[in-house]
């Protein structure tokens, strides 16, 4: 996996925590940049933190089942793009909670990015040259999800959730899409 692949990666991961802060950006009367850099960090955070655990525990296991590994994170990450391509089209439930509690943002941030724990188990699975690259797919989805999702409070308090679906679909196919290109390379179909 390159940067490329990571960046669209890191992105599509963002889209559930985008759509989210665009909800805490309307649910808001008052924004200022505490406001959408709380939102960004609980997001960024999690986003970065997840795939990490999840790499953590996949590559406990990655040795057992390298013959169906490509197989496993086309799954995985099929299974989240479909989930997000579905969820575009829900109304927005979070819109009407404008608290950034702890409580409130530990439990948004924890459910936008158990997404992004079954990545890092995909990620497990995944080659990265050199290895060492995983960890800056790490950094890179926690700091790419902390300034969209500061972006999201503000854009969601000047145009409301408009872009909530039409966010959340992009994310989903762009996995999919990421999961299909790891199954043809696994397969030996397409060489990249």
């Amino acid at each position: 996996m390159g940067i490329v692949e990571i960046l669209l990666l890191a992105v599509s991961l963002s889209m559930d925590a985008f759509a989210v802060a665009l909800c805490k950006g309307l649910a808001l009367k008052k924004i200022n940049i505490k406001s959408c850099m709380i939102v960004g960090l609980w997001f960024g955070s999690f986003q970065g933190l997840m795939p990490l655990i999840g790499y953590l525990l996949g590559s406990t296991f990655a040795d057992k089942i390298t013959s169906i590994d490509h197989w496993i994170a086309f799954v995985l990450l099929a299974i989240i793009g479909g989930n997000m391509i579905k969820e575009s089209f829900d109304k927005c439930d979070e819109c009407k909670d404008s608290s950034l509690g702890f409580k409130t943002m530990l439990v948004m941030a924890i459910a936008t990015s158990i997404d992004a724990l079954a990545v890092g188990v995909s990620f497990a699975f995944t080659d990265f040259n050199p290895d060492w690259f995983v960890y800056i797919a790490f950094i890179m989805i926690a700091v790419i999800t902390c300034i969209l999702s500061a972006f999201g409070v503000k854009l969601g308090n000047i145009f409301g959730t408009k872009y909530k679906s039409k966010a959340e679909f992009a994310g989903g196919l762009i996995l999919i899409l990421l999961g299909l290109k790891i199954l043809l390379e696994g397969l030996g179909i397409l060489k990249i």
